[in-house]
């Protein structure tokens, strides 16, 4: 079986967001990008199905700029065994991205395609569930647990009021959530390995993708700064100060 893994580039969540003066977009010149959080433990269950024998190959893809490759690689030092890197500088919306991970679908026959959940910089959710419908196959979101028998794989999903396991047939689309694995940490020798990893390139333009990009964004605003707190002494100041601000 054959595992396509969605691996996005993101302001690394460490870092504080500033927004661009002209509010074009944040800042991202000079700022440390890394790999989404989801996607890394996407990638990270995509390998551990490698080891258990249930995978025979692990294959990385990213949508981005040319200058991602860096990025591309950290997946493939993580265990990967091949990436792909579709070429575009323009910003992607989840229908397009799902319209060019269908493409890569139809050209590699993947038996799952794992996906994080969201990306922390748009927080969409939506790229692997419009890729099950384009490709019409089952999905199972928000996984925190996964298990593969024969051509089914087990899903345990964290929904509002719990737990929810479902079962799906493969091939399937998969989406992580945080508490399905911790990410290994990727070591000097893997990152060597990693320069000698087949890594494809492939320009956008290629793959003949519909843009669904419907959306379009007119402006960035920071948050607007907290007010400080003010001190009640007993609670019918407190109900007061909440009615003077129509609160109650």
């Amino acid at each position: 079986m054959k595992i396509l893994v969605g691996y996005k580039r993101v302001v690394d969540y460490n870092v504080r967001i500033q927004v661009k003066p002209d509010g074009s977009g944040v800042v991202t010149d000079g700022v440390k990008l890394s790999a989404n959080p989801f996607d890394d433990i996407a990638l990270e269950e995509a390998l551990r199905l490698r080891e258990k024998g249930i995978a025979s190959e692990v294959v990385v893809v990213t949508i981005g700029p040319a200058n991602a490759q860096a990025h591309i690689r950290n997946g493939l030092a993580m265990g990967a065994n091949r990436a792909i890197h579709v070429v575009t500088e323009d910003a992607i919306q989840p229908l397009t991205a799902a319209r060019a991970m269908l493409k890569l679908v139809d050209k590699e026959q993947p038996g799952i395609v794992i996906l994080g959940k969201q990306a922390i910089d748009d927080d969409c959710n939506q790229t692997g569930q419009m890729l099950a419908a384009l490709w019409d196959r089952p999905q199972a979101t928000f996984a925190s647990k996964i298990e593969i028998s024969a051509n089914v794989a087990r899903v345990t999903r964290e929904v509002d009021a719990g737990l929810e396991t479902i079962e799906v047939d493969l091939p399937a689309v998969i989406t992580t959530d945080l508490r399905l694995n911790e990410p290994r940490f990727i070591k000097l020798p893997d990152i060597m390995k990693a320069k000698s990893k087949p890594l494809e390139t492939i320009a956008f333009a290629d793959l003949g993708v519909e843009s669904g990009d419907h959306l379009k964004t007119t402006r960035h605003e920071a948050p607007a700064k907290r007010s400080k707190g003010v001190m009640v002494k007993d609670v019918g100041e407190l109900v007061a100060a909440l009615r003077a601000k129509g609160l109650v």
